[in-house]
């Protein structure tokens, strides 16, 4: 039975996360002496999902049904359980739409779920797999003893390795109908010109310490040099210093960049529960003592009044002499 991994796009481009869905479902099924498949649903670039062949997906099974455009748990969640009938294990990004359709497609198959994932799992006779509990002070290892298996894995938990090959892309059917649509949207305002949060792999952050939303233009301005993308901790968005979609922590965005640079934030365990997965972390503040420079791989006592545009400065001058 095979490995199905479920494919989202933004603009045309698979996102990031499901790039790593993919890889995570080849990798298994390599494990398994099988073959991985992905189910995309809605519109896709016909490119891009050949392309996910590199990944190690043998074929793409697409529904194309422009309604799967507007997230619907639920007809996602049928679609997936529906494609997916025939599969051992089903792979998702645990990111906000994963979060939202892992138990559904979980119940739907009577299948054991591990949301979270952080590792391929061991196939040696059980089916083991890991994930971080504790707010991320420990890893836990799960087995699975269903016959069938749902996995949402956590974001830059693994690093995907691209081959050759590409994968065949066949239109599908997966038997929704309008009737399953039971969301309206009946608008949407999409951000535009801005890194996708869950999507990058440079994050510049801020808290209380910025002192008020007039003070942030010097931690856009550090991100959009890097390229990076900007976040806040819950009391700065709480006060509507910034948006809610850039609240990372317990009851946020849980990201694992490769930097995380963390600019007047005291690091409570609830913002740490958000971040702790970073590859590298940076801290800047100006209490010695602040929580976060235990978990801190580098860390900055000054004020970030100081710090930050002597950072700004610093990183124009490497720009400017790398080319």
């Amino acid at each position: 039975m095979s490995v199905i991994a479920y494919i989202e796009s933004n603009n045309n481009r698979v996102k990031k996360t499901s790039l790593e869905a993919a890889y995570y479902a080849a990798q298994t099924a390599k494990l398994l002496g099988t073959e991985a498949i992905a189910v995309a649903l809605g519109t896709h670039d016909a490119a891009e999902l050949a392309a996910l062949g590199q990944l190690g997906i043998t074929k793409v099974l697409h529904d194309a049904n422009a309604r799967f455009d507007s997230f619907d748990s639920g007809a996602v969640c049928k679609a997936i359980a529906t494609l997916a009938a025939n599969s051992s294990v089903v792979v998702l990004s645990y990111n906000q739409n994963g979060k939202a359709i892992a138990p559904r497609v979980s119940v739907r198959m009577k299948a054991g779920l591990i949301p979270g994932a952080t590792a391929l799992p061991e196939t040696n006779g059980d089916f083991v797999v890991s994930k971080n509990v504790f707010s991320g002070k420990a890893i836990a290892h799960y087995q699975i003893k269903t016959d069938k298996k749902v996995i949402a894995i956590t974001p830059n938990s693994l690093q995907i390795v691209r081959g050759e090959g590409s994968a065949a892309v066949e239109a599908v059917s997966s038997g929704v109908s309008d009737a399953d649509f039971v969301t309206v949207i009946k608008s949407e305002e999409k951000a535009s010109g801005k890194i996708a949060l869950t999507e990058a792999e440079l994050v510049v952050s801020a808290g209380r310490g910025l002192k008020g939303p007039e003070n942030w233009g010097m931690i856009e301005e550090l991100a959009n040099l890097m390229g990076a993308a900007t976040a806040c901790s819950r009391p700065v968005a709480d006060v509507h210093w910034r948006p809610h979609e850039e609240h990372v922590g317990q009851t946020g965005f849980t990201i694992r960049p490769n930097l995380y640079i963390a600019v007047g934030i005291s690091g409570a365990i609830q913002h740490l529960a958000g971040v702790n997965g970073s590859k590298t972390i940076v801290v800047v503040n100006t209490d010695p003592e602040a929580p976060f420079f235990k978990a801190a791989d580098y860390g900055v006592v000054g004020d970030a009044f100081t710090v930050v545009p002597k950072l700004i400065e610093s990183y124009k001058k490497f720009k400017a002499s790398s080319h």
